[in-house]
């Protein structure tokens, strides 16, 4: 996409440093990626808990919620996944300004997808944990009963059953959901913060 040249960016008069130093915390955008049913969400949603009882100001971007609102007219094809997570990468860049810690839930199953986030990003403002956990571990937990759906050829292009997903090369943070419990996962990417 290519910015309207009528389009003039507007600086303002309170930066991200001043809101950073209000706040009394840096911001960051981390960005959970893994299988569906791998532990993002719930992981994210503890790290928030354990922030917000220090203060932290803190927001959760999930996949499910966006895909309500700002993602709606999105599905689920390759071109659409990418659009998606680019959408999702320019409202934690918005979030971070802003001041906050971000934290986004998503599969976000390409490698490019997330490096194309993470260059949005000025350096050490996005960290990427990925949330490794086994196939057959999702399928056993499959919150959402979905994979259970795509198993059964009511759901195409679903991320590791027809739809690939690409490992991080080098992730901040690996945690593994089943190995760890969550709170050893969220204390763990708490650590990687060091607010």
């Amino acid at each position: 996409m290519r910015p309207n040249r009528n389009v003039v960016w507007q600086c303002y008069a309170v930066d991200r440093a001043r809101r950073s130093q209000l706040n009394g915390h840096k911001s960051v955008l981390v960005w959970f990626t893994g299988l569906s049913g791998s532990g993002k969400s719930t992981i994210a949603h503890a790290v928030e808990q354990l922030l917000y009882e220090r203060g932290i100001h803190t927001y959760v971007l999930d996949g499910d919620n966006v895909r309500h609102g700002l993602n709606a007219d999105l599905g689920f094809s390759e071109d659409d996944r990418r659009e998606n997570i680019r959408r999702v990468g320019e409202v934690g860049k918005l979030l971070v300004d802003a001041g906050l810690v971000v934290l986004a839930t998503f599969i976000s199953p390409f490698r490019q997808d997330r490096q194309r986030v993470r260059d949005l990003m000025a350096e050490g403002e996005f960290l990427e944990v990925y949330v490794r956990c086994d196939l057959e571990t999702c399928k056993r937990r499959d919150p959402k009963g979905l994979y259970a759906k795509a198993l059964a050829g009511d759901i195409t292009d679903f991320t590791g059953i027809d739809s690939p997903y690409e490992e991080p090369d080098s992730p901040e943070l690996v945690v593994d959901t089943s190995r760890e419990s969550v709170d050893q996962a969220a204390q763990r990417v708490v650590d990687l913060l060091d607010l």
